[in-house]
């Protein structure tokens, strides 16, 4: 039965991308303006269904962290809002030639920006990425079928019913915006196999649901992977300012994959800093995994650091801190633990500030500025529907123009080929 399913979901997908791929500008826009209107209209609805599936989720011991995820509040609506209207103010990129040049022979040559086709997303927890991948996936002209996770089940179905809605009052095909109906997960492993339908998989989730889909997908996967996300306050660094970047990271929003997990702190500012950060960060209710130098600088939160705290992603209140020598040893640390997410430093050296961007390798990489921003509404985006810590074909917060790839147009004037 999951692979019927399945199978009819990705023949209605494939058509309904043959239909936007060739959709213009303005009717991609008026299902986005509609969109929106849409979400303020019923926001009472959305967040009504939501907190019942956030009251489930907590009767069946859902954790803290997933529980923050799953639930929607009035700005979180507001945001989607937002981000319908600001990426239907993006220029459309589909049939945009990139370059062109021309041969010897007097072929002009170029690249076209196309859709990808039909794109499956599967997703845990946020309900919010129901739209926000919807709206991009729709914006670059490609169908998407969504699979979003059990505990948000009935709030993906009225936004899924949103979005059906919207893209029939713009004269398009609702069979654009699919979602997964069922929670059985062997419809999960039905969509992995659909490589005749389906073009590109992007799983969005806890490590587990990545290996997964990438396991089985035979298809292309795109990978949102965990966010082990550092930050290295250098010897030069302005203390206050290192420490506002560190509480923010941390603390305004742990359960995300850009917050901050790991703390490198430059030795000769050790003494300094890091009581700076257990009297804030510790009174905000942080947990500390400290190296042996920095545990007794880190007050009562701290406890000694086991070595399966580096490389963790807490999704909580707790942070990983170790004392290094120099930009070295950051750096070094950084490419044993990282994860590829996002990797900052805080300094006023520009000689090191430059060499940790060249260096670091991560999806994002920033200078005196929280990890909190690696997000494709932050970076200008409008939205994301994900974070690829793989690098092809794309790395880091995924638009709109990540969601397109190019075809060569070959211009002549009767030329054949000796």
């Amino acid at each position: 039965m999951s692979a019927h399913i399945a199978k009819e979901m990705g023949r209605k997908a494939r058509a309904a991308s043959r239909l936007l791929a060739s959709a213009s500008p303005s009717a991609k826009n008026l299902f986005l303006q509609n969109l929106a209107r849409l979400l303020m209209d019923h926001r009472k609805d959305i967040l009504a269904v939501n907190a019942k599936d956030v009251e489930k989720a907590r009767e069946l011991g859902l954790d803290g962290p997933r529980l923050n995820r799953l639930t929607l509040t009035p700005a979180i609506v507001e945001d989607m809002h937002k981000a319908c209207l600001e990426v239907a103010e993006m220029p459309d990129p589909i049939g945009a030639m990139e370059r062109q040049w021309q041969r010897p022979n007097g072929l002009l040559v170029g690249r076209m920006r196309v859709p990808l086709g039909v794109i499956a997303m599967i997703y845990e927890a946020r309900p919010n990425v129901t739209v926000d991948a919807a709206i991009l996936c729709l914006k670059a002209g490609n169908a998407v079928i969504l699979r979003g996770g059990r505990e948000a089940l009935n709030s993906n179905r009225y936004l899924a019913s949103l979005l059906q809605q919207a893209l029939s009052d713009a004269g398009l095909p609702a069979d654009a915006a699919q979602l997964v109906q069922s929670t059985d997960h062997a419809l999960v492993t039905e969509l992995c196999h659909l490589d005749e339908d389906i073009d590109v998989i992007i799983p969005r989730g806890g490590e587990g649901l990545v290996r997964a889909v990438t396991e089985q997908a035979t298809m292309p996967v795109l990978k949102h992977y965990k966010g082990v996300c550092h930050a290295f306050v250098d010897a030069s660094a302005d203390l206050n300012m290192a420490l506002d970047i560190v509480y923010n990271g941390k603390v305004q929003r742990p359960g995300v994959c850009n917050a901050l997990e790991c703390l490198l702190v430059h030795e000769d500012v050790a003494a300094a800093f890091l009581p700076m950060v257990a009297d804030r960060l510790g009174q905000a209710g942080v947990e500390f995994r400290a190296c042996p130098r920095s545990l007794p600088l880190l007050g009562a939160t701290a406890r000694p650091q086991e070595e399966g705290d580096l490389g963790m992603e807490f999704h909580d209140l707790i942070l990983s801190v170790c004392v290094v020598k120099d930009l070295d040893e950051a750096l070094t640390h950084i490419a044993r633990y990282n994860s590829n997410h996002t990797d900052v430093i805080v300094t006023n050296d520009y000689a090191h500030a430059q060499r940790f961007v060249r260096e670091a390798d991560a999806s994002m990489v920033g200078v005196n500025v929280s990890t909190r921003f690696n997000d494709g509404g932050q970076l200008g985006l409008g939205a994301e529907i994900g974070i690829s810590t793989s690098k092809l074909h794309a790395y880091g917060p995924m638009g709109v123009l990540e969601l397109t790839t190019t075809k060569f147009v070959v211009l002549g004037q009767g030329q054949v080929r000796q």
